[in-house]
């Protein structure tokens, strides 16, 4: 693929210093359609995608960001969020309310310490004109597994990457939210379920988990943590295309997010969507995780017909890396100098679907069945593929539902 050709947009902002000519005009317009958003050039030396956490042990999670690197394998560092899109993209893409979600709280689950989490949020959500949200105004709260400020895990750079990824896409789908950040001392599955519990005891609404590991035969005891009637668990399929089903994911009541590609286009929508997978450009195999699982029973909501087991992904938002959000992140890392990254991956669908519920305001009944029985609130993405199955809805996308987007992609709040 010739990447001088691929573009990927960013939201027009205030500050005239980013303002940046379209690529728009060179597109048909179809009579009636909505102008495309602004669009930038991404670099010739952008060769694909490395993921911020590297292969975990048994029993242990793995982060699914992505970040966008160059041909040298580092991250693709800019002083301004200009290849990334941003919230004013995101907010139109998917017909979302620039307001709501006042007195709703979005937890993120993640694992050690991102110690320049609430200094890297607050130049995100000023630099995009968003609500201030800090400790002191009583926006943000950040907390140990045992769910107090301080005592907090070892630094890791790759996971506080992944960490700055979800504190931005939940302010991107709801700028009014409060946001709990709960940082689990290890990515053992055992603390990673602990910290949800905590999550929950403190009160979040919605809480995310970008992470995963492949479904295992003992996984079982740890359901009881991702179900708590009234609070609402979404977690990333994963970003290994189709393939063994992801846990915590394929757990019951779980709300599974799998992602796609997100391109601006000169149609009524102003955008385009396929199914992120396999052979795209994120410089990667696989793409929007879906599987049919082993050891999960089918849940009532769900009536596809090849998996008579538990099916995922639920839903879906954009994940591909060269279609990817922009993240302000400073906690060094191996991946180069800090500053504005484009990041990916499903870690980027399941905050933002996250931020999504919460904008919804009915996290107390939600479940994913609601989703099911409004599959009309979602953009079905129809072409795409994360794999092979003989061309089967588990790996490629097709009208109505399908393993890779799910029912599809937030098309206002109404699926949620």
């Amino acid at each position: 693929m010739n990447l001088r050709l691929k573009v990927c947009a960013v939201g027009v902002l205030a500050a005239p210093w980013l303002a940046i000519p379209s690529l728009a005009a060179a597109l048909p317009m179809t009579p009636g359609a909505a102008p495309a958003p602004a669009a930038a050039q991404i670099s010739p030396a952008s060769a694909g995608a490395a993921a911020a956490c590297g292969p975990a042990a048994p029993g242990f999670a793995r982060c699914f960001a992505l970040i966008r690197t160059n041909r040298a394998g580092r991250a693709v560092v800019s002083g301004s969020p200009t290849q990334g899109y941003g919230p004013v993209d995101l907010q139109g893409a998917y017909h979302l309310p620039t307001t709501g979600g006042s007195g709703q709280t979005i937890a993120v689950v993640d694992a050690f310490d991102d110690p320049t989490a609430e200094a890297d949020l607050a130049v995100y959500r000023q630099t995009f004109g968003l609500p201030a949200c800090t400790t002191a105004n009583g926006c943000f709260s950040k907390v140990s597994q045992t769910g107090v400020p301080g005592g907090y895990p070892p630094r890791d750079g790759g996971w506080a990457a992944e960490i700055s990824l979800d504190l931005d896409m939940v302010s991107a789908a709801c700028p009014q939210c409060h946001i709990l950040l709960v940082e689990g001392n290890s990515p053992a599955v055992s603390d990673l379920a602990a910290s949800v519990d905590t999550a929950v005891a403190l009160g979040a609404n919605v809480v995310s988990n970008s992470y995963g590991l492949s479904e295992f035969n003992g996984m079982q005891q740890y359901f009881p943590d991702y179900e708590h009637a009234g609070h609402v668990i979404v977690a990333s399929s994963g970003d290994f295309g189709f393939t063994t089903a992801q846990f915590p994911a394929v757990a019951p009541g779980v709300l599974a997010v799998g992602g796609t590609s997100l391109s601006p286009a000169r149609n009524h929508r102003g955008w385009t969507e396929t199914a992120w997978g396999h052979g795209r450009s994120s410089g990667l195999d696989g793409g929007s995780g879906s599987g049919c699982s082993a050891y999960v029973d089918k849940p009532a909501w769900q009536h596809d017909k090849f998996c008579h087991m538990r099916t995922i992904a639920d839903v879906s938002a954009d994940a591909d890396p060269q279609t990817g959000v922009a993240v302000y992140d400073t906690t060094p890392s191996q991946f180069g100098p800090p500053g504005w990254l484009v990041i990916g991956g499903t870690s980027a669908s399941a905050p933002f679907i996250a931020g999504v519920i919460g904008q919804a305001g009915d996290s107390a009944t939600f479940t994913p069945g609601y989703s099911y029985a409004h599959a009309a609130s979602f953009f079905d993405s129809t072409e795409g593929s994360n794999g092979y199955c003989g061309k089967s809805y588990l790996c490629t996308a097709k009208r109505g539902y399908d393993g890779p987007t799910g029912l599809g992609t937030p098309d206002g709040l109404g699926g949620f």
